[in-house]
């Protein structure tokens, strides 16, 4: 074999083996049942802080742990195969795992990873119709809750919370947001709170949860009442 030869046969042996390397390392992060880690303890930390798991954060993904995958892929329209891949990293938040891991866990209603797309659908979902400023102020209430101790600290984690927006329940989230969603998340984003710290809100002419009522109402907007 000459020299050229041996070379151009090197050159195509190292392509081959930075490839299968790249494609070892880009699906390496998905995890299913049997994976254990420090992945694995954050993806139970936050079932657990959303409310969908109640079992140890061991970094060991079993029984448990499969089982609340399941049940947060299914309140959020995922496909419900038990196995964290780049949708349900998104959904979790969890953004920084999306480039590293396979399409595990999608559907055609999976929602983008960006804060603004997730904020846009949650304001589309609970206040199309409402005034504009009605619909700012849905946005700022979620990005309220994320600088609250009480929430979750990531638009993702209070949005996808466990029970905690009507439209992620029943299915209204996964619709497409028009341009006034849009525009209003990012006029929250921007800073504007036309609710002036609020944390919750509802709709008075509709059967909402007793607990609600204890809280303080600050102003009202369109249908919905304001509270801290």
């Amino acid at each position: 074999m000459g020299l050229a030869v041996k070379k151009t046969f090197f050159r195509v042996a190292l392509l081959a083996l930075c490839l299968l390397l790249l494609d070892t390392a880009a699906h390496a992060q998905a995890l299913y049942w049997g994976s254990t880690g420090d992945t694995v303890r954050r993806v139970q930390q936050t079932l657990l802080d959303w409310g969908y798991y109640d079992g140890a954060v061991d970094g060991v993904f079993g029984q448990t742990t499969y089982d609340a995958v399941i049940d947060f892929q299914r309140v959020n329209g995922l496909t419900a195969d038990g196995v964290v891949g780049s949708a349900t990293y998104a959904a979790l938040g969890m953004n920084d795992m999306v480039t590293s891991a396979p399409q595990a866990g999608t559907s055609s209603s999976t929602v983008g990873s960006s804060d603004l797309e997730l904020l846009a659908r949650c304001v589309y979902g609970e206040a199309r119709g409402e005034p504009y400023i009605g619909q700012v102020a849905v946005a700022a209430v979620v990005l309220n809750r994320v600088e609250s101790p009480l929430f979750p600290n990531t638009i993702a984690g209070v949005i996808y919370q466990y029970d905690a927006f009507t439209c992620v329940s029943d299915g209204q989230f996964y619709l497409t947001p028009d341009e006034d969603a849009y525009r209003a998340a990012r006029d929250a984003l921007n800073g504007w709170d036309p609710t002036y710290g609020c944390l919750y809100y509802y709709n008075p002419s509709t059967y909402v949860n007793q607990w609600i009522l204890t809280r303080e109402v600050r102003l009202t907007i369109g249908r919905h009442a304001f509270a801290v």
